[in-house]
């Protein structure tokens, strides 16, 4: 009988078994291993990044060109992919286990070798179900290229793409296993850290060309210096003085963004502190105590992840679907769907996909709605209503992908008991039963959960709004800030670790 209740996916197992993998360390790995391992796929990340796909033509179509921050690719690079299939495969697996589709038991150890094994799995289909696509009508190879190869051309292509995502999956599994933190997190931070220098830096003109006023440096300091320094008073009142602090369509990396930037910052470092901590005592060590904190954003930024992912996928079918014309009935080519300039970029132009793109910075939906201006699209009173559709959406569905989450990641309440129960710790005053400990979590957790799904959602919401430094976009910036400051504890307790060997045991490293 337990054999029939095992899931589908204990199938796979014979190829599970065989899959190519990197290998765990057989002891313990000493902090300067880790550091070097992190260090080097981390540069081995940005050289990917600088590697353009051999053949491509030089104008093509990002499909995940407003996303590009959750992808932690280059557009246009052999790191085009990024990690998209990774992070798609876990979205499904995560969906289908949490809806009981996939019946495993993540706690049993036999049942989570089969849900990673499955996951390696589904990383490779995935990144094949999203290279493909790519060549029909978006990375095109250049003429020259298929006059020298002929039909192979798009083959071609699609072989770089696949090992450009392959190399980044086995480079997150690399420092998962023989470095600090996770590869994902990493590689994301690298990106969104990557734009957000070039963004303050960048002193090469914004269209290329010889500098001038109206093709100052594209970097926030040399852009905004530039200006105030050649600019006369007219020229300064008669719209420089705008184009410094909120930016245009050109010059985006202005003065308010760079203000937008620094406060998130320094506002989601605040969240991420603030925490609340249930005392603990051991049950039969008398004097051994402990605290367990409940971090405000109790689900870390993976709501907000999820919910980005959503709206991307959201977008790229509408744009799809937009393109396909009569071949679709009744929803290809449609305005009311999503309405697109494929020849200029993939950012929506009107219809429900553009009610549900990102605002972009303040010139973008400020600027019309309070100088009630229309660009022959939309009207103000339509800005307006697509910054409300946006930031509800963005908030409700991080707080039910927060919901979701600790209950699918052994973070609910329950679960929490459990693990305090098995390390032999209780709550003061209470008796030492898991039901006593589940409820007295059930006080804390659920309410935490949609708070702090309540909180990524709108700092992400108010980034976007506001702009950020290098388009680096609100969700962007707030999971790099999140990411570092975990990175920087995680290095803390492998170095708590190095010296004192023996609270390698109690993380649970050895």
């Amino acid at each position: 009988m337990a054999e029939e209740k095992k899931s589908r996916l204990f199938a796979l197992k014979p190829i599970i078994e065989r899959w190519p993998a990197v290998s765990k360390p057989e002891g313990h790995v000493n902090f300067r291993t880790k550091i070097l391992w992190t260090l080097l796929c981390l540069i081995l990340y940005y050289i990917l990044t600088n590697i353009t796909i051999y053949g491509l033509q030089k104008q093509y179509i990002d499909l995940f060109a407003n996303y590009r921050f959750i992808m932690a690719g280059a557009s246009g690079s052999i790191m085009h992919l990024g990690i998209g299939p990774i992070v798609t495969a876990s979205i499904i697996l995560q969906l289908f286990t949490g809806a009981k589709i996939i019946k495993l038991d993540l706690t049993k150890k036999e049942d989570k070798a089969i849900y990673q094994g499955s996951q390696k799995i589904l990383v490779i289909v995935m990144i094949i179900v999203e290279a493909i696509p790519q060549i029909f009508g978006y990375l095109q190879p250049s003429d020259a290229f298929v006059a020298s190869v002929g039909g192979w051309a798009s083959t071609i292509i699609v072989i770089q793409l696949v090992i450009g995502a392959l190399i980044v999956f086995f480079m997150d599994e690399l420092i998962s296993k023989w470095g600090i933190g996770s590869g994902i997190s990493l590689f994301i931070a690298a990106g969104v850290s990557q734009a957000i220098f070039t963004g303050l830096f960048n002193w090469l003109p914004v269209g290329g060309g010889v500098l001038s006023l109206s093709n100052p440096p594209a970097g926030c300091i040399p852009g905004t210096f530039y200006i105030a320094t050649n600019a006369n008073l007219g020229e300064l009142v008669g719209g420089y003085y705008q184009m410094m602090f909120i930016g245009n369509s050109s010059f985006q990396n202005a003065i308010v963004p760079l203000l937008g930037t620094i406060f998130i910052f320094f506002l989601v470092t605040y969240a991420e502190s603030s925490r609340i901590e249930l005392p603990l005592a051991h049950g039969k060590v008398r004097g051994a105590r402990g605290r367990y904190p409940i971090r405000l954003i109790y689900a870390s930024n993976i709501p907000v992840i999820l919910m980005s992912a959503l709206l991307a996928n959201i977008n790229m079918f509408a744009m799809l679907i937009y393109r396909a014309g009569n071949s679709i009935p009744i929803l290809g080519g449609q305005w009311w769907l999503g309405k697109y300039d494929l020849t200029q970029s993939t950012q929506p132009l009107m219809g429900g996909a553009w009610y549900l793109s990102n605002p972009g910075g303040v010139n973008q939906w400020l600027i019309p709605i309070i100088g009630g201006s229309s660009d022959g699209l939309h009207d103000p009173h339509q800005y307006a209503l697509k910054v409300i559709i946006y930031m509800t959406i963005l908030i409700g569905g991080s707080i039910l992908f927060a919901k979701f989450w600790i209950e699918t990641t052994d973070m609910g309440p329950s679960a929490v008991a459990r693990q305090i129960q098995s390390s032999g710790m209780q709550i003061p005053g209470f008796r030492r039963d898991p039901r006593v400990l589940r409820k007295v979590l059930e006080r804390y957790i659920p309410v935490v959960t949609v708070i702090g799904g309540m909180a990524v959602g709108a700092l992400a919401g108010f980034a976007d709004m506001v702009g950020t430094v290098g388009n680096a976009s609100g969700t962007g910036l707030l999971l790099t800030v999140g990411i570092i400051i975990r990175l920087y504890e995680d290095i803390a307790k492998e170095q708590a670790m190095e010296m004192h060997p023996v609270l390698r045991g109690f993380f649970g490293n050895e």
